[in-house]
């Protein structure tokens, strides 16, 4: 979470995308030949913040219509049909699936841990001791 979020209800101003993102974005859409200035930089990002925010609000009172209080990726999909934008819903659709199926396999690879039968403290032992190692290397470079 970061720390607009914790702090409670920014402005508007407040919001906004890396400009470094959007940049290599636009970059990979436009031809070579082509280059994008930063005051439309800007108003792009502008105007996804304003998407964004569009889409969030709508998802939210979805959510809140059935009594729910976290956001899905169901009520993002939900918003986009709301407010007309049926043409992306598949597309949206294939990407929540691909991320769901991302997620699954993080947890997998998480409890691949736990399964190890090593417990917590050995694997800090060994931790520190590969810290440690590394650090006599380190220090034997120096000299």
């Amino acid at each position: 979470m970061s720390d607009n979020e914790r702090s409670g209800p920014s402005s508007d101003d407040d919001l906004s995308l890396p400009k470094a993102t959007v940049q290599k974005l636009i970059n990979e859409m436009m031809p070579e030949d082509i280059v994008c200035a930063k005051d439309t930089r800007d108003l792009l990002i502008d105007c996804c913040v304003e998407f964004i925010h569009l889409i969030a609000s709508e998802a939210n009172e979805i959510c809140e219509k059935e009594t729910k209080k976290t956001i899905a990726g169901e009520h993002v999909v939900a918003a986009l049909q709301t407010l007309g934008f049926e043409d992306y819903v598949e597309e949206v659709d294939e990407v929540f699936k691909e991320h769901k199926k991302q997620q699954k396999d993080r947890d997998r690879k998480s409890t691949r841990l736990e399964n190890t039968g090593i417990s917590e403290e050995e694997l800090l032992r060994q931790q520190e001791l590969l810290f440690a190692q590394s650090r006599i290397k380190f220090e034997a470079q120096q000299q």
